[in-house]
């Protein structure tokens, strides 16, 4: 479980790289790291659902029609839990913190406010940290580090070296999802052969962020998290 570390030393290596460079990423070489991005995160998104699909041609089917029922089924129960809307909730509060930074009147404190907030509610996190957890698979969140790295490289710009310190709470949040996913959850889900459900799931929600970080379209990812509890009880009582 290196995932929540592997995010953690992204974020602090962002940021001794913003400290150290003078001048801001280029446009092209922002454009590179976000196609670079885009592309291995749909490569973990694919291979994740490959490594857990398999078997007959009307057993594939049937987990394919679990991944979709339970993604759309998840889509509908995140709505009314509200999980997008409180995501939006966190995302508001943490442009009016960069947005007072920019004027001048942005506190240190807030920079370390805002860039925990940001990092931890990244439903990229939270899939990442459950596939860490179930069955080791980190490279979500090695896609995450890069991404809070990246942002680090700025947000050290405006509130200096103590936003690094950042890193703390998301390795203790991450590291806690990943410990009760490996503790509590895949105990339950190993017996009954159900980790797979989730994972495959965890593949299609990956590789729909592929769309955000391309800036193909929006997509509320955060009213998709619950497909991955979803996935394992519809398998469980449809095979």
């Amino acid at each position: 479980m290196i995932g929540a570390f592997l995010n953690a030393f992204g974020i602090l290596l962002g940021a001794l790289f913003g400290l150290a460079r003078r001048e801001p990423l280029t446009v092209q070489t922002q454009r590179y790291f976000k196609s670079a991005l885009g592309a291995f995160t749909a490569f973990c998104g694919l291979q994740l659902i490959w490594f857990n699909v398999g078997g007959s041609a009307f057993i594939v089917l049937k987990q394919f029609f679990i991944m979709f029922a339970a993604v759309m089924l998840g889509s509908l129960l995140g709505k009314l839990l509200g999980l997008q809307k409180l995501s939006n909730h966190f995302g508001r509060h943490t442009a009016k913190l960069l947005a007072n930074a920019e004027t001048g009147t942005g506190k240190a404190g807030n920079g370390f406010l805002a860039a925990t907030i940001l990092f931890c509610a990244a439903p990229l996190g939270i899939v990442g940290a459950v596939t860490d957890g179930l069955s080791g698979y980190y490279f979500p969140l090695a896609i995450k580090a890069v991404m809070d790295g990246l942002a680090l490289t700025s947000f050290v710009k405006m509130f200096r070296w103590p936003v690094a310190l950042a890193a703390i709470p998301v390795f203790l949040f991450l590291n806690g999802l990943t410990v009760a996913a490996h503790v509590w959850w895949a105990p339950h889900l190993t017996s009954p052969a159900l980790i797979p459900s989730v994972n495959a799931t965890a593949g299609m929600l990956i590789c729909s962020m592929t769309l955000v970080i391309m800036e193909v379209r929006k997509v509320e990812l955060a009213n998709y998290l619950p497909a991955l509890g979803l996935a394992p009880l519809l398998t469980h009582y449809l095979f």
